[in-house]
């Protein structure tokens, strides 16, 4: 009889089996996490440019507002104008022009600034334009910079300054703002009685008028307008005219669709990476050649997939399928080709935008409310609620899901994997122990054996 066992090398091949077979399972679940995260990575990378397309519609969410009006004038050095959306398209013809301006009074000539009015206080009462305000001046102060002084603390519808000229100097007085209704007189007292002036009753004083308080006046298209200052904002609406010399000159107003074939621009330019983004993820490419050339079959991670491809179509369609007010998608130069990616003619819109312009921004309006609503069910609110959070959070919930059930079955391989390391120690120590006393045996036997011979 003879005792034998496994040798080493044996046991561990026998050990490596039974561990790749409790690997078995744990390895098609990590396949699967693999597929997971590259499916959770698809939808990152989708919802990035899904964002970066609900970035560029905002800047068409208001089409009216990007429809600007442009202005140029034949002489700005006369008129230059601005205008508002609100403004009619057309040819606005501003003839003589007279400006506004404030009154001008200058005082008769003192030695100087400094050079003393005289010895008693008084005062200096400005009425204009129905409002009275006096100002009175102390002993101290009786000097043409004193006067000046006072007047411009009160800063109240006159301003003083003083001017240096050869012969002396004059206390001057400006209305602060133009128009005929800034025409003021003055009514001295004291030592400032000669400082009268009001031309309505004659009296002049020391005073010399240098300019006249009046409105600005103009034509426009030949009708008379009167306005208290140089600039003109409501006397063509939507308009505004700023005058700077007399003369005349022609404004013309026009459509501007910069702003907005700018932002079509960008839109268009999101739009298609979206879509090609989302066909990127869903799309198959079947194998191909022989022998060194073959190539295997591709499948995107979110191959048919309905959710990204439904954003996908939405996308398309919203485009493709869009009509209004007579006006369609190809006629204002939006079209999609057979892959589903949009072009953008802006010559062919700028014609369209020029001859239907309110058709044109219902158009657009109804392609914005739909690619909108498309973005917004896919990346739903700031908690990410959308129909990609929906498709992420599932996905992430399985990996989490499927995580735990490899370390579980990682703990249970572990503990299988030890008792039967376990056993074959066992069965190695029995059979050495087996082995010794086969051998004590075999020698006690062989004594035995010898001596009954002899």
């Amino acid at each position: 009889m003879t005792v034998s066992s496994l040798s080493s090398a044996a046991v561990q091949s026998q050990i490596a089996l039974y561990q790749s077979r409790l690997q078995a399972p744990i390895t098609s679940l990590q396949t699967q996490i693999t597929t997971d995260n590259a499916q959770i990575s698809a939808w990152g990378s989708i919802k990035g440019n899904i964002s970066s397309l609900s970035t560029a519609l905002a800047k068409i969410s208001d089409v009216a507002s990007l429809a600007t009006r442009t202005t140029s004038s034949t002489s700005s050095s006369t008129v230059t104008a601005a205008a508002t959306n609100s403004a009619q398209v057309g040819t606005y013809s501003v003839t003589n022009v007279s400006l506004a301006k404030g009154q001008t009074i200058y005082s008769g000539i003192k030695s100087s600034g400094g050079a003393s009015i005289g010895a008693s206080a008084g005062s200096l009462t400005f009425v204009q334009n129905g409002k009275t305000e006096t100002i009175s001046v102390g002993s101290g102060s009786l000097t043409l910079n004193g006067v000046a002084g006072a007047i411009n603390k009160a800063k109240d519808g006159v301003a003083a300054s003083i001017v240096n000229t050869a012969g002396g100097a004059r206390l001057v007085l400006q209305s602060s703002a133009t128009g005929s209704s800034q025409a003021f007189s003055v009514a001295g007292t004291g030592a400032l009685a000669t400082f009268d002036y009001n031309p309505s009753s004659g009296a002049s004083g020391s005073w010399t008028a240098a300019q006249t308080a009046r409105n600005a006046t103009l034509k426009i298209n030949g009708v008379p307008i009167s306005n208290a200052t140089n600039s003109l904002s409501s006397a063509v609406t939507g308009l505004s005219l700023t005058l700077a010399s007399s003369g005349s000159s022609t404004v013309q107003v026009s459509q501007s669709n910069a702003a907005l074939t700018s932002a079509l621009t960008s839109v268009t330019a999101s739009l298609n990476a979206a879509i090609s983004g989302i066909q990127t993820q869903t799309k198959y490419v079947a194998a191909s050649g022989s022998g060194s050339t073959a190539t295997t079959a591709q499948a995107g991670p979110l191959l048919g997939n309905f959710t990204a491809t439904n954003i996908s179509y939405n996308l398309v369609n919203a485009v493709a399928g869009a009509a209004a007010s007579g006006v369609t998608s190809n006629s204002i130069g939006l079209t999609v080709n057979s892959s589903g990616q949009v072009s953008f003619d802006s010559t062919k819109f700028s014609s369209a935008y020029a001859s239907n312009p309110t058709g044109v921004q219902a158009l657009l309006s109804k392609i914005y409310d739909s690619l909108n609503n498309t973005t917004s069910l896919a990346l739903g609110g700031d908690n990410g609620s959308g129909n990609i959070g929906a498709q992420t959070t599932s996905l992430n919930s399985q990996v989490a899901t499927i995580n735990a059930q490899i370390t579980q079955i990682t703990k249970q391989n572990n503990s299988a994997l030890s008792l039967l390391i376990s056993q074959y120690t066992l069965a190695e120590t029995q059979s050495t122990q087996a082995q010794i006393t086969q051998a004590y045996l075999n020698i006690f036997l062989t004594s035995g054996s010898s001596t009954g011979s002899a």
